[in-house]
């Protein structure tokens, strides 16, 4: 932050976090006001880091996968599926029908239990109560269906290099088509306490604006990118598992402002119901792995492999040295890029704003720090 200052006023520094209830995990802004009014801001990270990247290297293929599932923790399955399938590209794997329909399904529901975490938080760190135990009530029913198949909750490590270790449990389409019946007026009743309620619109309509070309410009990506009226989403465009075999549409905003990002997320969810069913009608009876050895040993090489996670653009860049273990692994996770976007995002605005915004770009702080 430059030292200026602005019409002759007295600034005032101030750090929110990292102890903040609203910074989302461990994150330390350094604002700059003029009053109550936001002149630039910096972004301290690094309270959380484990060093997960530095892990691989001494660890085997199949070792380090559970660690992925750490770094954010609302969505470890995607986590473990953009790993593996960047190890299956070294390996020239194929996943066999079975098992990429099953990661679909999961990813997806992985998805919906992300999305309605961040509502409930960024709706109760704006002054609504009641949608936070609204969501973590649908949320818990998906929880259920990740625990039945492979005993985990929360760090959900679901998939293996290859493949599942786990087949499908009898009655898994049953207890997920139900949950698709379930949740879809769910989403109705979250919109009805907040699509036009007066004080989310006042709270989100024009705040934290991000134009297209500002968003890309930083490098954002999900549905920050999407909320500024950019169409880029990975599953369509580079179309990973079973994606390119489901129909689904990307939704996005107009304006760029916390409440389009509000309206693109909503219908995402909508979308990832309408992609599980077709997924659950789809699945075949077959093999649930491909053809990997027991020693997981890829030739020398290197690749970069993205999907597209909850909060973004999840990519992993994994070199090869020829031996059981990764040279490097490194992760590129969506909530540490769109971070970045913060400070131009809450310029101007008033600090009341400053929680909206970070709420809105719905990070983790096991990612971005890792």
């Amino acid at each position: 932050m430059p030292d200026t200052t602005y019409l002759d006023a007295n600034e005032l520094v101030i750090n929110m976090g990292p102890q903040h209830p609203a910074t989302h995990g461990v994150l330390r802004v350094k604002l700059k006001l003029d009053g109550e009014k936001v002149l630039g801001s910096e972004a301290i990270i690094g309270y959380l880091h484990r060093g997960v990247e530095k892990i691989a290297e001494n660890r085997s293929y199949a070792q380090f996968a559970p660690y992925v599932d750490r770094m954010d923790y609302v969505a470890a399955v995607t986590n473990g599926m953009g790993y593996v399938e960047a190890v299956e590209k070294l390996l020239g794997v194929e996943v066999p029908p079975r098992a990429q329909y099953t990661r679909m399904i999961l990813a997806e529901l992985q998805r919906i239990a992300s999305h309605l975490l961040w509502l409930g938080t960024h709706a109760l760190d704006l002054g609504a109560m009641t949608p936070v135990f609204y969501t973590f009530r649908e949320r818990e029913e998906i929880l259920k269906i990740m625990e039945n198949y492979c005993g985990a909750r929360l760090t959900t490590h679901a998939f293996r290099i290859g493949g599942l270790q786990y087949d499908l449990y009898d009655g898994f389409e049953k207890e997920v088509l139900k949950f698709c019946d379930y949740v879809g007026p769910k989403m109705d009743e979250y919109e009805t306490l907040l699509t036009t309620n007066r004080i989310w619109l006042r709270r989100t309509k024009g705040v934290g604006v991000l134009s297209g070309e500002d968003a890309i410009a930083l490098g954002v990506t999900g549905p920050v990118l999407r909320g500024s009226g950019v169409r880029w989403d990975i599953r369509k465009v580079q179309p990973y598992e079973a994606y390119d075999k489901v129909d689904f549409i990307v939704p996005i905003g107009e304006h760029g402002d916390t409440y389009d990002r509000y309206l693109v997320r909503m219908q995402e969810m909508r979308q990832s119901v309408r992609i599980i069913r077709q997924g659950v009608d789809r699945l075949a009876s077959g093999p649930i792995m491909g053809k990997v050895g027991k020693i997981i040993k890829p030739p020398a090489a290197e690749v970069y492999h993205s999907i597209e996670a909850p909060k973004g653009e999840l990519g992993y860049f994994v070199v090869s040295d020829g031996s059981t273990h990764p040279y490097r692994v490194r992760v590129r996770p969506p909530s540490f890029v769109n971070l970045q976007a913060l400070d131009p995002m809450i310029r101007g605005h008033l600090v009341a704003d400053v929680v909206a915004v970070i709420g809105t770009l719905d990070i983790v702080l096991g990612e971005v720090d890792r």
